[in-house]
């Protein structure tokens, strides 16, 4: 039995930490998408973290560009911290952004994110889960591919990849080569070959994360700096061995017989 490559794949691991980013490019990543604050879903991350995380790591670095956590419609202030911050990225030499805006009426809002294209020029963009809460996946499709992203990042407008498989499937085919579709949310190793076999995508978004504990030996436990659910000694990371064995999932099923 003979196996080819049968198309391009790719791995990408979302990061908020240069630690984190290290530990995706040592288990094999193909791209880290840097943001800041994963707990909350990703917002953007400092400049100065950039700027460690690329002089340390040599794989490409999508920035993501969110002002907050929360839904992604925007106030006149946040849009011009957002050109703000893609301003500055470009200045500090990132390749790539992700981003997505709505309008009020769950419409991605195309006005909006052309601005921003127009500052991005030719540089990686893709459209990130904002499509998930969109009230028209495909339109958002076609108005993606017509603002020049070349990456969607979603879950099949689910909480996670697994439950959105038959729109993952529909996006998939809808894209046809236009647009890569990437499957996020849920990700790991186990379900990287379902999505594949079921839907056809050959691109994949995960955190490969691990809770780690904190280097503090002193503890004060009846005090809290964040929200009060959460341990305040217990620190998110990637981990390197999950990303190793995702990346021999996402070139396994890659793969068809010939």
């Amino acid at each position: 039995m003979e196996f080819i490559e049968s198309q391009r794949t790719m791995l990408e691991v979302c990061v908020d930490s240069v630690e984190s980013g290290m530990e995706a490019c040592q288990g094999g990543a193909d791209r880290i998408e840097l943001c800041g604050n994963l707990i909350i879903g990703g917002t953007t991350p400092e400049l100065s973290l950039f700027r460690i995380l690329k002089r340390e790591t040599d794989i490409p670095i999508n920035v993501m560009i969110r002002p907050r956590y929360g839904d992604f419609c925007y106030t006149e202030y946040e849009f011009e911290i957002m050109k703000q911050s893609i301003q500055d990225f470009i200045n500090a030499g990132a390749g790539g952004f992700v981003f997505g805006i709505l309008e009020p009426d769950g419409c991605l809002d195309v006005a909006r994110m052309n601005e921003l294209k127009d500052m991005i020029g030719n540089r990686r963009m893709t459209l990130h889960r904002c499509i998930d809460m969109c009230r028209d996946m495909e339109q958002a499709l076609e108005d993606a591919i017509a603002t020049g992203f070349d990456t969607i990042l979603t879950s099949g407008g689910r909480n996670q990849c697994t439950d959105g498989m038959e729109e993952l499937k529909r996006l998939h085919t809808l894209a046809d080569g236009r647009i890569d579709i990437m499957a996020g949310s849920g990700v790991d190793a186990d379900v990287i070959p379902l999505i594949h076999q079921g839907t056809g995508i050959t691109s994949f978004h995960m955190s490969g994360k691990i809770v780690a504990d904190s280097q503090m030996k002193y503890r004060k436990r009846d005090v809290s700096m964040g929200i009060g659910a959460m341990d305040e000694y217990k620190i998110i990371r990637t981990d390197r061995s999950a990303v190793a064995r995702a990346k021999r999932g996402v070139t396994d099923s890659s793969r068809i017989t010939a």
